[in-house]
């Protein structure tokens, strides 16, 4: 019995590592890829945080396993801690800054949801229970978790904060504030959802990665075959449609809506399926770059790494 929990959490880590892996292999357009990066962050930064999150999303599966199991309350997960402990990590195995906060915060919810999640053979986890559980988890989160997470915030430094208009992570009050009115994690991200892409996925139990993305991309990798172009076409798909807050946040909501503007016209030309779509793809990645990192489409590419998450705990194999 403690073999076979102990090779679902591990087999639940695998797959949302691979995740991540093959979001940052994908050469999208604004994002560190295999090809190009940005000044101090580039692909292996990446690389190296994928391997230092996994086993601590194989520590979420098996608290989901946990509580399944009635040994312990689905408040006491401790995914704030986790969250913290995996960002600590992550800062350790790399010097490019902060490389995955965003996908983090997405995945290790997903990563207890799967350990609470009955798997058939091979490990192959239905998706609609498994979303039932993660609404249950991301509800059940306390206010020791939204201070811990500020504390990981705290050390994963993001750029792109700015200034919230209620508990904001930058004024030192705000723990305080968290512990004696006792406001939990899914409080927190309620009141930033408005503003924050992964915030908002969140608390309105990820309406875009398993309503919108994840259908997307399944039925992309069907039709082309192609995982990178499927990844791509799927990550201008959501871009076109759901404004970047990470853009939105460094450099106004206007400039986000051009940027998906400009990747619906990218997807209306045809993408990577059709010469003018690669070259006005080409195109719309150079201007993303021009200003640095200030156009990278960081949200989406968080949105993109959990739908293949989902893609992958529900069997998809390369």
């Amino acid at each position: 019995m403690q073999k076979r929990s102990n090779e679902k959490a591990k087999h639940i880590s695998q797959c949302l590592e691979l995740a991540i892996l093959f979001e940052v292999s994908a050469d999208k357009p604004g994002n560190v890829n295999l090809v190009v990066g940005f000044e101090g962050t580039r692909h292996e930064h990446f690389l190296a945080s994928a391997v230092a999150a996994a086993s601590y999303f194989e520590s979420a599966a098996k608290q989901g396993m946990a509580f399944s199991r009635g040994e312990i309350h689905i408040s006491n997960v401790g995914l704030g801690q986790i969250i913290k402990e995996c960002a600590t990590d992550v800062n350790a195995w790399q010097h490019g800054g902060n490389t995955l906060l965003g996908t983090i915060i997405l995945l290790s919810p997903i990563a207890v949801a799967a350990g609470m999640t009955s798997a058939k053979e091979e490990h192959i986890f239905e998706i609609s229970e498994l979303r039932r559980n993660l609404r249950h988890v991301v509800e059940s989160t306390t206010a020791e978790d939204a201070v811990k997470i500020y504390e990981a915030i705290k050390i994963a430094t993001p750029s792109g904060l700015g200034k919230a208009p209620e508990l904001d992570v930058n004024d030192p009050d705000s723990m305080n504030r968290i512990v004696k009115e006792n406001v939990s994690l899914y409080q927190v991200f309620k009141i930033a959802s408005s503003y924050d892409g992964v915030c908002s996925e969140w608390v309105n139990n990820y309406p875009i990665t398993f309503d919108f993305a994840y259908p997307y991309l399944m039925e992309q990798i069907k039709s082309d075959k192609d995982l990178n172009a499927a990844i791509i076409h799927t990550f201008l798909k959501v871009l076109a449609e759901y404004p970047d807050t990470f853009i939105a946040r460094k450099v106004g909501s206007g400039k986000a809506q051009e940027v998906s503007s400009m990747a619906e016209e990218v997807l209306r030309l045809g993408g990577l399926k059709t010469l003018i779509g690669k070259e006005r793809m080409h195109d719309f990645d150079l201007t993303l770059r021009e200003s640095g990192s200030l156009l990278n489409p960081g949200t989406t590419a968080d949105i993109i790494a959990a739908a293949l998450a989902l893609g992958i705990l529900s069997g998809y194999r390369p």
